[in-house]
């Protein structure tokens, strides 16, 4: 590490599994503030604790504008108060969302499975009438 206090790039890529032009884009999307030294882009620690954050949320398939609201809610005075309250609204929305796509992908993987077994029975029975025409 750089310093006790700033990541370059390259460490953040390493520490994050992320790439540079990931890093760039947040930057451009005014999510990550790194410290500019000329050409170079030193990470902070609220940079990284904010990517940490971005990268969870992305997995969480919050749009990068949920995130970006989110982020800007901590420096609300309020000790994170008002944004705890809405990560939390949007977090139990999000899983709402996520139960049903699960609960609709487990529909459409039992009724593939009931088309696959009858599937695999006319195939059986294709071929033993063919065995006996034979």
């Amino acid at each position: 590490m750089t310093t006790d206090q700033t990541m370059t790039i390259r460490e953040m890529c390493d520490s994050f599994d992320v790439t540079p032009r990931t890093l760039r884009f947040y930057e451009a999307k005014e999510l990550l503030f790194p410290v500019r030294q000329g050409q170079k882009r030193l990470f902070t620690r609220r940079d990284r604790a904010r990517l940490k954050l971005i990268l969870r949320g992305k997995r969480f398939g919050f749009s990068l504008e949920e995130i970006r609201q989110l982020l800007d809610l901590y420096d609300m005075g309020d000790q994170q108060q008002t944004q705890l309250h809405k990560t939390y609204e949007i977090a139990q929305a999000r899983l709402r969302d996520m139960v049903k796509q699960r609960d609709e992908l487990n529909a459409a993987i039992a009724e593939l499975e009931e088309q696959l077994t009858w599937g695999e029975k006319m195939i059986a029975s294709m071929n033993q009438h063919k065995r006996a025409a034979e």
